[in-house]
């Protein structure tokens, strides 16, 4: 029965992807794809007016094409930022939006976030599947769920406890000495995130 468990686990790894653990884009980001495309665009346009050599005028109108993909990614944004000329783009609110996506395209989901959703595909998946297994493997994941829970509160709790009361935390180490190596290794990679 385990053995089933992981082969469906590992298939939701491998038939999803990473891409389920990233965050979708957020409107900055959509914002600054579209004026990414926009400042291409118009630098393209700007080339071919001064009538630059024929390879900058290549590069920039391939940038603005290639810059459409990246439109289509992230999708179309809600409200459109002004990008009707250069100086539109290079006012404070064109800088201020790409500052703005740079920030949002570094965060990444925090340990417990990403593990949350593959519990979550396992148990969609696991629902398709139907059946005893189905209800098994559901179970299973809904437990794990639980415990990952559990175990992050005991973590912060023990953490603020530690803060809160810095007299007890030798007598807190001790207390916690009799652990295994790999319950070390899982609370120092929670406290790390």
């Amino acid at each position: 029965m385990r053995k089933k468990m992981y082969v469906v686990l590992a298939a939701c790894v491998v038939l999803c992807g990473c891409d389920t653990f990233r965050f979708g884009p957020r409107e900055e980001q959509k914002q600054n794809a579209y004026l990414h495309w926009r400042v291409v665009e118009l630098a393209a346009a700007q080339a071919r007016t001064e009538q630059v050599s024929a390879q900058l005028q290549g590069l920039t109108g391939l940038a603005s094409q290639q810059s459409r993909a990246f439109v289509a990614d992230y999708g179309m944004p809600n409200e459109l930022p002004a990008a009707d000329s250069a100086e539109q783009i290079l006012s404070g609110s064109g800088v201020a939006i790409a500052q703005t996506a740079y920030q949002q395209s570094v965060e990444r989901p925090d340990v417990w976030q990403m593990a949350g959703g593959a519990i979550d595909m396992g148990i969609a998946l696991a629902g398709l599947l139907g059946g005893a297994y189905g209800v098994r493997i559901t179970q299973f994941l809904k437990q794990a769920r639980d415990k990952s829970k559990a175990l992050k509160e005991i973590i912060e709790g023990n953490e603020l406890f530690k803060q809160t009361n810095p007299a007890s935390v030798q007598a807190f180490k001790d207390a916690q000495k009799e652990q295994s190596t790999q319950t070390r290794k899982i609370v120092t990679e929670v406290k790390a995130t």
